[in-house]
């Protein structure tokens, strides 16, 4: 299994973009998955001149800028369910414009999480989730001119009101039917909804609508951190000769974010490599 591992750089965001990379490097992660307001409060309209840094600096440490994540926190003020056409619009604005920043770094996909930004009303659901599915064809359209994949983030439903379930970003994928939308597991989420991961792998990964891998705990924390054996976890990510990029997704960083960072990639090296013996 040619699986790659990446980080997610908000984890360690307080030291600056060249730091993050070489720290990246030596602690023996493949690749880096940007946060975008890790990198400026208007990343949608990042300029030529910022992208080829961020690229240089990235290729300079021998990283490979793997994805996107976390895409709706900057600017402020967008949701892609609102009702306003104008939050909608900007909203969509963005998703298109992280398409083409996302290419021009060489990142090959994009994954959309942030779940403040999906937010639905009680009693809006139905059409809320209509406007969430068109904002999410208008992403599947520019990510195929950009020649990215757009990857919808089932989140767990004490997060969020829109895609809870990978049944549901599966369903999301299946309507819009571009090649260049697909969906993924993020293991604390799909745990705090009470779902077995290694079964979402075995069940999903052969469908070909999973695209990505999140690694972290139920408890927010990163892989090793908490009750959620990784084992097993991987084990199916073994049978299933899953090939695509694994990140290191943690929310709470105890003691520091580089101490996690450290410890969370030592410990899923350190299953992969006596699982191979």
């Amino acid at each position: 299994m040619a699986m790659k591992i990446s980080l997610c750089n908000e984890v360690i965001r307080e030291l600056t973009f060249v730091r993050q990379c070489e720290l990246i490097k030596q602690l023996g992660y493949d690749g880096i998955e940007i946060a975008p307001f890790t990198l400026d409060q208007n990343p949608h309209r990042l300029s030529p001149t910022k992208i080829a840094k961020v690229k240089k600096i990235a290729a300079d440490a021998g990283v490979e800028i793997t994805s996107l994540h976390y895409l709706m926190v900057a600017p402020a003020g967008l949701n892609i369910t609102d009702r306003d056409k104008t939050v909608r619009g900007r909203s969509v604005e963005v998703m298109r414009a992280l398409c083409g920043l996302a290419a021009e770094l060489g990142a090959k996909m994009l994954i959309h999480g942030s779940p403040a930004q999906r937010t639905i009303e009680p009693g809006d659901e139905v059409e809320g989730k209509k406007r969430g599915l068109e904002s999410f064809a208008a992403a599947a359209e520019a990510a195929d001119k950009a020649r990215v994949t757009y990857i919808v983030e089932p989140l767990a439903p004490q997060d969020t009101s829109f895609v809870t379930s990978v049944d549901e970003g599966a369903a999301i994928v299946r309507a819009v039917g571009r090649t260049s939308l697909k969906t993924m597991i993020d293991c604390s989420a799909m745990g705090r909804a009470g779902h077995s991961i290694p079964d979402l792998i075995r069940k999903w990964l052969p469908s070909g609508l999973i695209a990505h891998i999140h690694l972290n705990d139920p408890s927010r924390r990163g892989p090793g951190e908490g009750e959620m054996k990784f084992v097993p976890i991987l084990e199916a990510l073994f049978e299933q000769n899953y090939s695509g990029i694994a990140a290191i997704e943690p929310f709470i960083y105890e003691p520091d974010g580089p101490s996690c960072a450290a410890r969370q990639i030592g410990y899923v090296r350190g299953l992969i490599e006596a699982m191979k013996r």
